[in-house]
Order: C-alpha cells, then structure tokens, then sequence
C-alpha cells in the first residue's frame, strides 16, 4: 500500500533528522565549498538555490525515496493525461492545456480540448486588441482607458497580482483596477476619481451568482446606469462566464462574453479567459509570452526526473520542514515592489489546494498538510517580521525571489534591493554567536557587565533554511513560470500527503450560513430563534446600535 510506503519513508527521514540535527548549514558548506554549485537548479536562466538548506545527499536520497513511495511519477503521468485527478468533483485538473504550445493533443476521455481553447484564446485576443486600439469605445465614442475587473478569489488574486507584476509593460494611458470585496468601500474607492465613460467592466464569474461578485456588479451597472444612460450598460461590459442566460439577463452582449471550462480550477484560472482583463493590459503578444512561461515549467516538470526537478524539489523540502522538523509556516519574501501580491496568490494556490484533513480515500490524513503561507516584499519585512524570522522561537523556511535586472527601475536602487536580499539569507544562515556577539561589543568599549548584560539580547541563532530564486528580470514569460513552478510544487505536496489538492469544499459552509443569516442583519423585525447564543447576541448588539443611531 502506498501509506505504508509513505509511513516507512517518513520513518526514514525522522530518523535521518536525529543524525544529522547536529550539523548546522553553516556546518554542510564548511565541509564542501562547492555546495552551491551542487546544490542548485536551473531553468534556461532562472535558477534555484537550495544549498542553505538542512540537507545533505543522504537527506535528498530519503525525499526522492518518499516522492516513489507516493507513486509521483504515476500520479503526475495522470495529470497532464486529463485523468479525473479531483475525485471528488469526477473531473481533471487541466489548465496546462490554456499554455499548451507543444503542437500535442490534450485528451479528456478521448477528447482533444485544444482546439476548444485555441479558439477561445482567439476571441480573447481579438477583443483585447480592439479594445486597445480604440476599436471597441464607451457608449460616447471615447475609447477606454480605464479597466475594472470584478471578481473574487482565483477570478481576482490572479488578475490583480499579474497586473501588478507586470505594470511596465501595460499600453500607456490605460490603468487597471480590481474590485473583490463585498464591502462596498472596494467599490466607491476604486470607482472614486474614474471616468465612466472611458471605463470597461469585466465580470469574472463563471456561473455568474458569486455572492460577492454579483453585489458589486449589479452597484457597478446602477452606476454606469445612473451616469450614462441604460443604454450604456451594453457598451461598457464585459463577462468571463458560462452562464449566457444570466448574462444576456445582466445587459452584456454575447459577443463580449469569454467562458472557460469546469476543469479550470479558479486558483489556476488566470490562464484562460479569466486573464481578460491582463490580455487587454499588456496586449496579446505579451499574454501570450505570459502563458509560454507556464509552458516552459510544464515541460519541465513533465519531463525532468525528481533530482532534476525544481517544482518537485520545492515540494520535498517544504515536506522535510512541515512533517520532520514539525515547522508551521513557510514566507515567501519577492524582492520586487511589483510582486508585491504574490504571497496572497500563493496563500490561496497552496492553502486552498493542500488546507485538507481528509485523504482522496476520505480517511483522516496521517501527517500534518499546507503550512501557512505569507509575506511581504523586501525590503519591507524587514523593517516589520524579519525580528521574528532571525530571533523568534519558531524557526521559517523562506523562499526569496529576485531579479538580476530591474525593469522599469533606477540601477542603484536595485543593487541595493539585491545586496539586501542576498544578506538576508546569508544572516538566517549564519546567525551570529554568543562569542561573536561579546568581541563586537568589546570592540565597540562596552564593560564586562554591560556586554553580559546586553550580549544575549544580540544574538542571531542562524540556522534557518531558505532557498533563492534568481533570474535574469520580471518579464511575463518569467512571471508564467514562476506561477506554474508553484502550482507543480503545490501538486507535488498534495501527492506526498495524499490529498485532493483540486477541491476546496472548506468554503462552502461559510457561504450557506452566509446566505442564511443574511434576511436576519438586514432585517430588525426577523427572529433569532434557533441562532447560537453568540451571533444571536452579535446580532441583536448590531440592531441596538443601529436603532440609537
């Protein structure tokens, strides 16, 4: 039985930690100066630095040992082969086939999907480039400069952060705007300042009822209404949606609606039409260059066996740190303003995937899953949480991502983001002794007392595990694989532990209690019968305060 397999592994490597704890990595690169070359990955210039990790080859033997046991070579071959990989939704995991340039087929039971997506991406690109060329205008005649995406979840995370990250290559003169939050201030604060008439709104919905969505949408089009004319809603929608009815319903045309396919996940959906609004940002070319990078990392992982493979590497260090070394967090630390949303994208692609408790059997999982992702850029965090990363108790592995060369970007500015990016890692390494600290300290004139007294203070445990990620600069190409590095990683994970990572039912509950309580807040005169005593209470605080307004 694969758990057994996995059991034994994990055994290995639990014993594997007892003999190797006391080394430190300081330790592992003392004892081989060229652990960096040996240590370390690379995709055309992209590359991935694992060396300052609590690794040895005795370490990486054990992972590659587990990754067998859990059939990853079986288990990836069923994913890029469309089999129903998310058993609980009977459906595949495909959006490899949305940046799919290899010429191949992409069968779903028989079934090659791609000609399906080729066309899509064909209206998608067609539309984006007539809205760029003042083609396609606002109900006055002036041609758009504003987009506004509304969604939530994987129809705005994606979006959102892959604007962000590739501001400098949007036309001039169009701005990007996304609005998410059912509280209407994402709405009025976004909308504040814009120009109706120059603006598009997409609605990213694929069955078009997404509460929070909906809401937005519908204040959207009573603005767009109000300020133009009913006849305006027509020119200034758009809708990335499977539902026709809903839409033609809402004032859209058909001809500005984009769909997609149920088995595109939304966490994985900025590679189809979801990406509308990016396609019209940056252009078509570069969407394009955007989904070949996905491509690129595609390949990679397909065909590169696991001591080869980045994403898979990714996923068996995370593993050794959450199940062996018992760590609950992972940081994830871009040094690049514009990535600024990465770590929220990425909090939703690994935690939403691997957040399970349950085996694909249904049966309890026997380890510990998704760790809890989080971040800021550099150099930022330093000044917030770097405190806890180099001094707390609980030890985090990071992954720092940085460019060699900026773009769009002052040089010396970015010489200083990379030294402080590659000190970061170094000190995490290193740390900084007791001894150490007291030679500082004398040397700087302090008394025996004042150095006991202060030493402890400034002492750097070091010994913490990071990997680098570097590469030549953030273009869109580079920015499609550094997102298809992280879905693969996630994927591995998800087979290492077992689980669904293609479900995420843990939503669902919130929205149904949502949807039940939402007549009692709106409403004064309705009972709280049968609520909890504590959102009984919560509400009724809510109503006093409301009636000594």
């Amino acid at each position: 039985m694969p758990s057994t397999r996995i059991a034994s592994a994990l055994a290995a490597l639990e014993a594997h930690r007892v003999e190797i704890g006391h080394r430190t990595i300081a330790d592992l690169f003392a004892e081989d100066p060229n652990r960096f070359s040996r240590y370390q990955l690379r995709l055309d210039d992209l590359l991935f630095d694992y060396s300052k990790h609590r690794v040895s080859d005795a370490t990486l033997a054990h992972l590659i040992t587990l990754a067998r046991a859990a059939d990853f070579d079986h288990r990836r071959t069923a994913l890029f082969a469309g089999e129903k990989v998310n058993l609980t939704e009977h459906r595949p995991a495909f959006h490899m086939a949305l940046r799919n340039f290899s010429g191949r087929p992409m069968l779903i039971d028989g079934h090659d999907v791609m000609p399906d997506v080729i066309a899509m991406r064909a209206k998608v690109d067609e539309f984006a480039s007539a809205v760029r060329a003042g083609d396609i205008r606002g109900s006055t005649g002036a041609p758009f400069a504003h987009l506004v995406n509304i969604g939530i979840g994987g129809s705005d995370l994606g979006p959102a952060m892959a604007a962000r990250a590739l501001f400098p290559f949007i036309q001039p003169g169009m701005s990007t705007h996304f609005v998410a939050n059912v509280d209407g201030a994402d709405l009025a604060d976004t909308l504040k300042g814009l120009d109706l008439s120059r603006t598009l709104f997409i609605i990213s919905s694929k069955t078009f009822s997404t509460q929070e969505t909906m809401a937005n949408a519908r204040s959207a089009r009573a603005l767009v209404a109000s300020a133009l004319g009913e006849a305006a809603v027509a020119d200034h929608f758009a809708a990335v949606s499977t539902k026709l009815d809903l839409v033609a319903a809402f004032g859209i045309r058909e001809d500005r609606v984009f769909g997609f396919w149920d088995w595109v996940g939304g966490r994985y959906s900025i590679w189809s039409a979801i990406g509308l609004s990016l396609d019209v940002a940056i252009g078509p070319q570069r969407f394009a260059e955007f989904l070949l990078g996905g491509f690129d990392v595609d390949e990679h992982f397909r065909t590169a066996p696991i001591e080869e493979n980045i994403p898979a590497m990714m996923a068996l260090l995370g593993v050794w740190y959450r199940n062996v070394w018992g760590y609950g967090s992972h940081a994830v630390i871009p040094y690049d303003q514009r990535l600024a949303r990465f770590p929220a994208y990425l909090q939703q692609l690994d935690m939403e995937s691997n957040g399970k408790s349950v085996m694909r059997s249904g049966e309890p999982v026997q380890t510990a899953t998704a760790p809890v992702i989080w971040g800021e850029p550099g150099t930022n965090g330093q000044h917030a949480f770097f405190q806890m990363l180099h001094q707390g108790t609980d030890p985090v592995p990071v992954d720092f991502l940085v460019a060699v060369d900026p773009v769009d970007s002052d040089a010396h500015h970015h010489a200083l983001l990379v030294a402080n990016c590659f000190a970061q890692s170094e000190a995490l390494m290193r740390g900084r002794s007791h001894v150490e600290v007291e030679e500082i300290l004398a040397k700087q004139g302090l008394s025996k007392a004042e150095i006991a007294t202060l030493a402890p203070h400034k002492v750097f445990p070091g010994n913490r595990p990071s990997s680098t990620l570097i590469y030549r600069s953030l273009t869109p190409r580079m920015l499609g694989r550094l997102i298809a590095l992280y879905e693969h990683k996630v994927f591995t994970q998800s087979v290492i532990w077992n689980i669904n990572a293609f479900d995420q039912w843990g939503v669902e509950l919130g929205k149904e209690l949502c949807s039940r309580l939402v007549p009692l807040v709106s409403d004064a005169g309705t009972s709280l019968s049968g609520l909890d005593g504590s959102t009984a209470g919560l509400i009724a605080y809510r109503r006093s305060l409301q009636a000594g307004r």
